[in-house]
């Protein structure tokens, strides 16, 4: 079973930079799993400036959805993020929320299965404005519950308030 360390917060809070400072001192070759998908110009810009970020010493593999599939037993695994995994998992289900939630909660179940430690990035999406459109504030709420489940399954949580680690687990 995956050891399991939490990190959220919100937009440009530190987050995934305090989980790469934490899973290079964790492991020599730590994995850095991506689940973007490239939806335009400025998303493909925002991905190479996170690689850029990285060194060699990292492996890294890129999945969208189905993290069980992934061959991580037994190492570093930096999960880069919950918030990316289900957009592409809400927009796949033709933003069904609770179909979503579903999905990501079976995948999740299986991914944990695996042998590793697990440092995993998300975001807090409640703590800001409440979104007009009607799947924004189902996605909000998906988000919110997702996180939820994978906190309270964590050894550790963290939230990260303007590049400062909070812990609260």
């Amino acid at each position: 079973m995956a050891q399991i360390t939490f990190i959220t917060g919100g937009a440009r809070s530190g987050k995934s930079s305090f989980a790469q400072k934490m899973a290079e001192s964790a492991g020599e070759n730590p994995v850095y799993l991506a689940t973007a998908r490239v939806w335009d110009d400025d998303f493909r810009r925002r991905i190479e400036r996170h690689q850029s970020d990285r060194g060699p010493h990292w492996t890294n593999l890129e999945e969208e959805k189905k993290l069980s599939g992934c061959h991580v037993e037994n190492r570093v695994v930096l999960l880069d993020c919950i918030t990316l995994w289900l957009t592409n998992i809400f927009f796949d289900n033709q933003f069904d929320m609770d179909r979503s939630l579903e999905e990501a909660k079976q995948e999740w179940a299986r991914f944990v299965q695996k042998n590793m430690k697990l440092i995993v990035v998300s975001n807090e999406l409640g703590m800001g404005v409440h979104p007009v459109e009607e799947s924004a504030r189902k996605f909000a709420d998906l988000q919110g519950w997702m996180n939820q489940h994978i906190a309270q399954m964590a050894d550790e949580v963290f939230l990260m308030v303007s590049g400062i680690p909070v812990k609260i687990k």
